[in-house]
């Protein structure tokens, strides 16, 4: 089952990041508490979605998106991010949880949508390229973990047509998209 998250994740969610912290998945050097984990999700569904899958009880995966640059023009871009459980993983629950993460954010009003991904990451590359994800480019050398340099390769995917001269609606909170639209894109 795939829901938004609820206050009472952060430590479920925390587990499984942790699986990671020691690899190069993530630039991160030291695990977050709990509390800095939760202010995290707290800033994040303020305005964008953050998915949990569940099975039984046990949360297996997130998936989450923010604000991809600050400047004003950049308000139609976000950034998503996936962490899964290792035991999860290959099951077809990432592509799930990403894809019921990109329906929400085009109903949010978000047109472009990148994903960063340390190189090589032959799960996350191969997951972005299966939904339509293209690679715009690489940071070589771009960050410093477990003993080597390594690149960071960013993916794009357009969620909509883009017109110019036709001023688009400045995107929605999360919390502003229909509840009955959430309900069909959860489904």
């Amino acid at each position: 089952m795939i829901r938004f998250v609820s206050g009472s994740d952060a430590e479920s969610l925390l587990k499984i990041y942790a699986q990671y912290i020691d690899t190069p998945v993530t630039f991160d050097y030291s695990l977050p508490t709990v509390t800095q984990f939760q202010n995290n999700i707290n800033r994040i569904v303020s305005e964008y979605p953050y998915l949990v899958y569940e099975e039984e009880g046990i949360i297996l995966g997130y998936a989450y998106a923010h604000r991809h640059m600050e400047k004003a023009a950049y308000q139609w871009n976000a950034e998503t991010t996936i962490y899964l459980d290792r035991d999860a993983c290959s099951r077809g629950i990432g592509t799930r949880l990403y894809s019921v993460l990109l329906d929400l954010l085009k109903l949010q009003g978000v047109r472009n949508v990148y994903g960063c991904v340390t190189h090589p990451n032959e799960r996350s590359e191969r997951l972005h390229e299966a939904l339509g994800f293209q690679k715009t480019g690489t940071y070589h050398q771009a960050g410093y973990k477990c003993g080597r340099w390594y690149d960071v390769v960013w993916y794009e995917l357009s969620l909509t047509d883009h017109q110019d001269g036709e001023e688009p609606l400045e995107p929605c909170s999360i919390h502003d998209v229909a509840p009955a639209l959430l309900r069909m894109a959860m489904d």
